[in-house]
C-alpha cells in the first residue's frame, strides 16, 4: 500500500496505538463503528454525565465524532472494546487549558464491571509514558459517584468544584474536579496500588 492509497481516516487511525489491558483493547474509532457507538451513547444517563454528548445521539453525531477526533497532537480518542472487538464505550485525552483532560463513558450494559477503571488506567499510562505529560485533569458530575470512584481508584485527587456546560441538558452543572501528576501515578504503580 502506498501513501496515496491510505485514506485520511486510516492515517489518523494509524497514528493512535492500540492499548491492551487484561480484558480490553482501546483503539481508534473507525467510521464503520458509528452505528454501534450511536446505539450505546444514545442513553440520557450517559449524555447527562458528559460535557459534549448530545441527547438524542444519532448516527450522524457518531460520524461527526469519529471524523473529528485524533487530528491534534497530544490528543487521543479511543473506543473501548472487549478483546472480541465488541465496542463498550470510549475514553480519551483532550488538551484543556494546558493540562490534558481525560474523559470516558461506557454503555449502560457494561457498568459496574470495572471496565472504566481498567480503560482509564491504560489511557493514563499512555499519557504519561508515550505522550510525556506531567499531569492530567478530569471531572465528574457531583451527581455521578460511580465516575468519581473511577477517578479516585486511578489515583486522581480532588481539587475542587467547577461548572461545566452539559450539552444534553443545555445548561451548566457542578463538576468535581480532579488532578493526577505523573510522579504520583509512578509512586502508586511502584507501591502496587494501581496496575
Amino acid at each position: 500500500m502506498t501513501l496515496l492509497e491510505i485514506s485520511p481516516g486510516s492515517f489518523r487511525e494509524a497514528s493512535i496505538p492500540v492499548l491492551e489491558t487484561k480484558r480490553l483493547a482501546l483503539r481508534a474509532p473507525r467510521l464503520e463503528d458509528a452505528k454501534t457507538v450511536a446505539a450505546l451513547a444514545n442513553d440520557r444517563r450517559i449524555a447527562e454525565n458528559t460535557a459534549r454528548i448530545p441527547h438524542p445521539y444519532k448516527v450522524s453525531d457518531a460520524e461527526g465524532f469519529i471524523t473529528g477526533v485524533n487530528k491534534t497532537g497530544g490528543e487521543a480518542a479511543f473506543l473501548i472494546t472487549l478483546h472480541d472487538d465488541t465496542i463498550i464505550g470510549a475514553c480519551g485525552l483532550m488538551n484543556q487549558d494546558g493540562t490534558p483532560e481525560i474523559g470516558y463513558w461506557l454503555g449502560a450494559p457494561y457498568w459496574g464491571k470495572g471496565y472504566a477503571t481498567e480503560a482509564v488506567h491504560a489511557v493514563i499510562d499512555y499519557a504519561f509514558t508515550d505522550l510525556a505529560h506531567e499531569a492530567l485533569q478530569a471531572g465528574a458530575r457531583v451527581t455521578n459517584p460511580a465516575s468519581r470512584r473511577v477517578l479516585e481508584k486511578c489515583g486522581f485527587q480532588w481539587t475542587g468544584v467547577g461548572l461545566y456546560r452539559i450539552r444534553a441538558i443545555n445548561s451548566s452543572a457542578p463538576i468535581d474536579r480532579f488532578r493526577l501528576e505523573r510522579r504520583i501515578w509512578s509512586a502508586l504503580k511502584e507501591w502496587g496500588r494501581v496496575s
